[in-house]
């Protein structure tokens, strides 16, 4: 049997303009290229803050100038950033698999997920985006019950709520990829927020956290690894003081020490803990890592990264 990974790609995997990513995507693919070639079955998820950053401010921008067109709901924003994301890592992968004699199928799947509509996140959102707004737009934004923030010298910028994962709907679809020994991105950008009404999936005005649907999307699929890639070599606690410490291998229970302990930012680490330490408890034998992408041959060899294991 193969060992199955899910592969969680930061920003730094991606790069943030439409060039740059097209860069990051060719050395991003020889990374991934390189697990496949070693055994690995491979499932893919990606962050996409720049990205749908940019497609929401372009959307607005149109909607502003175009009386018969309305501005793209947070859903729609996130279904077009999953889609061309996904556009580039699949023909990246592809390519890079063809020039080393590999032929596998790479498929993005538009993945919705569905969040809790009694989330506390919807009522503390925290997620800044969009374009600078003026006064008066930022009340219209207000009375359609959307949220907005002030930026000093700068304007009005719309802020959305960060609800947790509560279910993949297109995890059927992942699988059956899967199982078919192909290669599968799934989930990109946290995947589509969506509320559940009877058979009816509504699209959320929020962004969910992409390593919490990270680990959602391990725990789908069984995998064995949760490989997340970050900025970062290795983690480190007390960072920044004179006795900062790199992490290398450590237990759940200690993961959960240290994030008690507030080692980790909110909006950076913490959420990365978090989804590692909930999939290496669901089953024995697993185990997550926590690295640099241009580190990640290193780091499955033991030399360097952050492993936690149950």
């Amino acid at each position: 049997m193969k060992k199955r990974v899910v592969v969680a790609l930061g920003h730094r995997a991606l790069g943030t303009t439409l060039p740059e990513q097209k860069v990051a995507v060719k050395n991003t693919s020889k990374v991934i290229a390189d697990l496949i070639e070693a055994g690995f079955q491979v499932a893919i998820t990606h962050s996409n803050a720049p990205q749908v950053g940019m497609i929401h401010t372009a959307m607005n921008e149109f909607g502003q100038r175009h009386e018969n067109y309305t501005a793209a709901p947070m859903s729609v924003c996130s279904a077009m950033s999953q889609g061309y994301i996904g556009y580039d890592l699949q023909n990246g992968i592809r390519e890079e698999l063809m020039n080393r004699g590999i032929y596998r199928t790479v498929s993005t799947v538009l993945t919705q997920v569905i969040v809790d509509p009694y989330d506390e996140a919807f009522y503390t959102p925290t997620k800044v985006l969009g374009r600078y707004m003026s006064a008066e737009e930022a009340n219209e934004e207000r009375k359609k019950g959307n949220y907005v923030i002030e930026e000093a010298g700068k304007g009005f910028r719309r802020v959305v709520s960060a609800p947790h994962p509560v279910k993949i709907v297109e995890l059927d679809a992942v699988n059956a990829l899967l199982d078919a020994d192909q290669v599968v991105i799934a989930a990109g950008g946290g995947g589509i927020p969506v509320l559940e009404q009877d058979n009816h999936l509504k699209g959320a005005s929020a962004v969910i956290e992409k390593d919490l649907t990270a680990g959602k999307l391990a725990e789908g699929v069984d995998a064995d690894q949760l490989i997340i890639l970050t900025s970062v070599e290795q983690v480190c606690i007390n960072l920044g003081k004179d006795n900062e410490e790199k992490l290398g291998e450590i237990s759940a229970a200690q993961a959960k020490e240290y994030m008690e302990q507030g080692h980790f930012g909110v909006y950076n680490m913490l959420p990365k803990f978090q989804a590692a330490v909930e999939f290496v408890e669901e089953r024995e034998g697993r185990t997550a890592l926590i690295t640099s992408y241009d580190k990640i041959n290193d780091a499955l060899k033991g030399k360097t990264g952050t492993t936690i294991h149950a």
